[in-house]
């Protein structure tokens, strides 16, 4: 290209952009100076008493009621194993705040950055982590008294206020047994809190009213039953795990890990009686024991491999993305080694720095995501 080709589109290019105003200018200027990779951090999950083996994960959400010690975009990781390493015996909730990460090598109680919230009282602290956004936090529990499925027993639910102090410990053989997982229809004033339960197959539901020095259980349905659950060698039990509502269809998807498949179940929100199952939407190759369940800011569902179904050490501890409608569309490996792979969490607001929260249990850590909510011409949501 000889120079004064070049000079003159460069003059039309001039002239172009001063005709569209400086905004256009700008707004090209940010989207070339926008960065590729995704923002990241990574922190232990190891409290002071030594915890270890962390399942549950929740984002503390915009909204959360300020003068606590936890607020809106921390991170909350529940730990199922004490420092002994059994399974079933871990009794803390860690607060991780990204912007301070440390590397994950480093303890909360040797320099880390991840501090204990909650210790409690109630070992086996599980899946079963949520946040309601008027200011408290709630955990599930699967015990044991030796780490093996022989010593499991049933578990309970304990409802916290914002600065880690337990406000009740509710337990009900029928409605939750053994609290696996649980998702949130949070209304502020009222609440709809779903759990599956591992030892029973079950999942249930919960209509709270969310006072502001307490937590009630209004009603209690039962919304799901019949899941596959069995004892696992390695993974100690298998049941009904991930759960994730979306209000807008009254549809809870469950992540079924001993069915390797991911069900929905219509009308939960307003359900007088439980269904079996639900209808398959997704159970192609890709699952391997799915386990978390979780919306994407862009619509699609992401779930967990725990790799104890199905496992394929060429396809270790992976993350899975899929529509709603049951059509994959990604997967990416958490960890080299198998079975590290366990607790999802997302958030979706417009002050979120950071909107992926994953555990990996093999080397006791989170790792904390700041990802495009879409891509460019995608709407909010896949139809």
């Amino acid at each position: 290209m000889n120079g004064s080709s070049l000079s003159a589109r460069t003059a039309r290019g001039a002239a172009l952009a001063a005709s569209l105003g400086l905004f256009t200018v700008y707004a090209v200027s940010a989207q070339e100076s926008r960065p590729f990779t995704p923002k990241l951090e990574i922190s232990s999950t190891i409290p002071g008493n030594g915890d270890l083996n962390p399942y549950g994960i929740a984002f503390v959400p915009e909204g959360f009621p300020s003068g606590g010690r936890i607020a809106a975009g921390d991170v909350l990781v529940a730990n199922f194993n004490a420092s002994s390493n059994l399974q079933g015996t871990g009794t803390t909730i860690i607060q991780f705040t990204p912007g301070e990460a440390v590397a994950p090598a480093a303890p909360a109680g040797m320099g880390g950055s991840a501090r204990t919230f909650f210790q409690g009282r109630q070992p086996g602290l599980s899946t079963a982590l949520g946040v309601l956004k008027r200011g408290f936090v709630v955990v599930g529990n699967v015990p044991t008294k030796d780490g093996t499925v022989n010593t499991i027993h049933n578990g309970t639910l304990q409802f916290m206020d914002r600065n880690g102090k337990l406000i009740a410990t509710l337990a009900d053989p029928m409605f939750f047994d053994s609290p696996w997982d649980l998702t949130i229809n949070d209304e502020g004033d009222h609440a709809q809190l779903f759990v599956s339960n591992v030892l029973s197959g079950r999942v249930a539901r919960l209509d709270l009213a969310v006072e502001p020095a307490t937590v009630k259980v209004q009603h209690k349905t039962l919304v799901a039953t019949g899941y596959m659950h069995e004892p696992n060698a390695a993974a100690l039990v298998l049941g009904p795990t991930g759960l994730a509502y979306d209000r807008r269809s009254d549809i809870l998807y469950v992540a079924s890990t001993a069915d390797n498949a991911i069900f929905s179940v219509d009308h939960a929100g307003r359900a007088t009686a439980p269904v079996t199952k639900g209808n398959r939407v997704f159970s192609d190759a890709h699952l391997r024991g799915p386990l978390a369940l979780a919306f994407a800011p862009n619509g699609d569902l992401l779930t967990t491999n725990g790799d104890a179904v199905n496992a394929d050490p060429t396809h270790p501890s992976e993350v899975i993305e899929f529509t709603r409608h049951g059509e994959f569309v990604r997967e990416f490996n958490l960890d080299a080694g198998q079975g590290a792979a366990f607790g999802l969490a997302t958030v979706d607001g417009e002050n979120a720095k950071f909107n992926l929260a994953l555990v990996d249990d093999s080397t006791n850590a989170v790792q904390v995501y700041g990802l495009a909510a879409k891509e460019e011409g995608l709407t909010a949501a896949r139809d």
